[in-house]
């Protein structure tokens, strides 16, 4: 009896020391750092996209705390509405607008970008952070979903936006990648594969870093930065996309591992104000800080192809 009674207050125990210690390195594990940089945004412009949830959502309340002129730009009017007064609530910041955009279809960029360029007369910060999972479909113009939307939207948005960043400089543009990045390579044969979903989705995010580097070379010296940034692991609404029992499956992971909106959008605010990001343009940058790349993903000569073949499909060309 004494000895049932003894190896039972010591499973008891040990079960508690292995709670204690599986959360405490659970908590390690989601550590971030937060942006410090207070630098106020009175009198600049940033768009974001997809910035009605998620990292977007988060980045535009930091944007509109700090006193920027927000825009989100997103397909969904009715959540983007409601997600233009949470902003203004939270950001106290009355100067946050919604205007439509599907990264899905290039005539949507192109309307998007004229109405923008009659409206606005400044740009200073581009958050290109809208984002498709790994899901086999196609775009309005047969591009593969994530290839399509993660990448060559973007490219074409910030080429028709290029112009008044310029004018507006210094200017930013920071876009959001994964990193994902390192599982693939980009074949330039078939740029638009569309086979393996999670291949697919991490090619996507390979050619964001491409773009980065890219723009940040060809804008050297023009008052035009940019960025690629991995937010980390994110409690986001990503799943939607998939079932409900894999939905299920994942937010018990995501409740585990992954780290709330506000601290994912921390690395991408930081890109966005800070002056020491400002020395790196061209950088990919992970928890507010410079991260060195997988050789393969430093390549300029594929960077260089890769915007050369995609002002072609974007009939840039």
């Amino acid at each position: 009896m004494w000895l049932t009674s003894s190896l039972a207050k010591m499973y008891i125990l040990f079960t508690i020391i292995t709670s204690l210690v599986c959360y405490l390195i659970l908590k390690w594990m989601k550590m971030r750092r937060y942006c410090t940089d207070l630098k106020r945004l009175d009198g600049k412009t940033v768009v974001i996209t997809g910035g009605n949830a998620g990292i977007g959502k988060e980045t535009a309340v930091a944007l509109a705390t700090r006193g920027a002129r927000v825009i989100i730009a997103c397909r969904d009017v009715d959540k983007a509405e409601k997600a233009v007064r949470e902003i203004k609530i939270r950001g106290h910041n009355v100067n946050v607008h919604h205007m439509e955009l599907d990264l899905a279809n290039m005539r949507s960029i192109q309307d998007f970008c004229k109405t923008f360029l009659q409206r606005e007369k400044r740009l200073d910060i581009l958050i290109n952070n809208a984002a498709m999972p790994s899901v086999l479909d196609w775009t309005e113009d047969n591009f593969s979903m994530c290839f399509g939307v993660n990448h060559l939207g973007h490219f074409l948005l910030t080429n028709l936006l290029l112009g008044r960043l310029k004018d507006s400089a210094p200017s930013r543009v920071v876009t959001l990648t994964c990193s994902n990045y390192k599982y693939q390579k980009l074949d330039f044969q078939d740029l638009n594969y569309n086979l393996l979903p999670f291949f697919t989705y991490c090619r996507s995010k390979l050619a964001n870093i491409y773009f980065s580097q890219e723009l940040g070379r060809m804008m050297e010296g023009k008052g035009v930065t940019a960025y690629a940034v991995h937010p980390g692991y994110v409690q986001s609404s990503w799943t939607d996309h998939y079932s409900i029992l894999f939905r299920m499956l994942v937010q018990v992971i995501m409740f585990m591992f992954f780290v709330p909106c506000e601290m994912g959008a921390q690395t991408v605010v930081y890109c966005a104000v800070s002056d020491e990001a400002a020395k790196h343009s061209g950088g990919y940058f992970t928890d507010c800080q410079p991260t060195t790349l997988r050789p393969f993903a430093r390549d300029a000569g594929v960077a260089k192809k890769l915007w050369e073949a995609s002002e072609r499909l974007v009939k840039l060309a």
